[in-house]
């Protein structure tokens, strides 16, 4: 790659290049209801947002630290049978026949949270989106709330709590996002983009979780 290039894909910050992949992905994948892969690959592109702002404290570094963990349980089922396993809904529904669904090791609960992490991510992006004059603190703590927070044990909340003092200013983090190419204005549109990206994929792994009345689980 030419110089030039290596220094316009260094700009570029990791919600342009998710951006990118996931309407690629969209593209791909649109006449595939539920394609395991399509939902790894959304997670796995969070999960590269999230890195780069693991910097603002042990927040976001719990949190990529629970997703690593389902995307590798979800990775694993899949690589041993990816025809088989090739569909959340087919995974799902073999693990209800099993009577493995409601297990915390299950590949449903995986699905589960990588979802609600999903939610997570949402909200936050969102909210620094719209909501220019609310600390990170406080828009952090408002998406935990809201998604994370009511399915969490006392101690993952406890741990959050702890987490939610230790964060630092909210430009700092936007920084961290905008990359190099520092324009808050383009931020706000790419922001956006991504969310309008995620939300069918995401909506349709909610109503699978609802059909199969697992939504309401909590951590163990």
């Amino acid at each position: 790659m030419a110089k030039g290039g290596e220094k316009e894909l260094e700009e570029r910050c990791e919600i342009i290049l998710a951006i990118e992949e996931l309407s690629l992905l969209k593209n791909e994948e649109e006449e595939k209801k539920l394609s395991t892969l399509a939902f790894l690959h959304l997670s796995n592109l969070l999960l590269q947002v999230l890195v780069v702002t693991d910097k603002i404290g042990p927040t976001m570094a719990v949190l990529s630290l629970d997703i690593r963990r389902n995307i590798q349980r979800l990775e694993e089922i899949y690589l041993l049978d990816p025809s088989s396993n090739s569909n959340l809904m087919g995974i799902v529904e073999k693990e209800v026949k099993e009577g493995t669904v409601r297990k915390a090791d299950s590949c449903s609960r995986a699905i589960l949270w990588l979802s609600r992490s999903l939610d997570f991510t949402v909200a936050m992006l969102e909210a620094l989106e719209k909501e220019s004059e609310q600390s990170l603190n406080q828009i952090i703590e408002a998406s935990y709330k809201t998604t994370l927070g009511p399915w969490h044990g006392w101690i993952a909340s406890a741990a959050y709590k702890i987490a939610l003092q230790l964060l630092p200013e909210r430009e700092f983090f936007v920084g961290l996002l905008m990359g190099k190419n520092k324009d808050y204005g383009k931020l706000k549109g790419e922001i956006c983009k991504l969310v309008a990206l995620i939300q069918p994929l995401l909506h349709e792994v909610h109503e699978l979780m609802k059909k199969f009345h697992l939504e309401r689980l909590k951590s163990t």
